[in-house]
C-alpha cells in the first residue's frame, strides 16, 4: 500500500460566489450578493484597476435594480440601500482627516 503524497491529492474545487439572478443572492452562501467573499474575490480581481471595478459595479447595480424592481413592483428597492450593498464597500479607502470617505465607509458597513 503505498501513501499519497499531499501535492498527489486532489482538494476540492470551490464554487465560486456569483449572483443567482433575478433574486440577487449568493448562489454559494445565500447572502445578499455581493457576499462578503464575492467583495474579496472582486478587490484581488480589480487590484489594479479601481476604475474598472466601480464601473463593473455600476453595471450589475443597473441590472440588479432593474430584477428586483421586476419581482416587486409595489415595494421596489431602496435605492439608497442597493447603492451601498453594490458601491459604497468598494469606495477606495483614501488617508487623511477628510470626513466624506469615512461616511461612506461607516455606511457601507451596514
Amino acid at each position: 500500500m503505498t501513501r499519497t503524497a499531499p501535492e498527489d491529492r486532489t482538494t476540492p474545487q470551490r464554487r465560486p460566489h456569483l449572483p443567482l439572478r433575478p433574486l440577487w443572492l449568493c448562489r454559494v452562501c445565500a447572502g445578499p450578493w455581493p457576499c462578503p467573499v464575492a467583495r474579496l474575490n472582486l478587490r484581488q480581481e480589480y487590484a489594479d484597476d479601481q476604475i474598472a471595478l466601480s464601473i463593473y459595479l455600476c453595471t450589475v447595480l443597473h441590472d440588479a435594480a432593474a430584477d428586483l424592481y421586476r419581482l416587486n413592483p409595489h415595494d421596489g428597492p431602496d435605492p439608497a440601500a442597493l447603492f451601498i450593498r453594490f458601491l459604497g464597500w468598494a469606495a477606495p479607502v483614501r488617508g487623511g482627516s477628510s470626513g466624506a470617505g469615512q461616511a461612506s465607509r461607516r455606511a457601507g458597513s451596514r
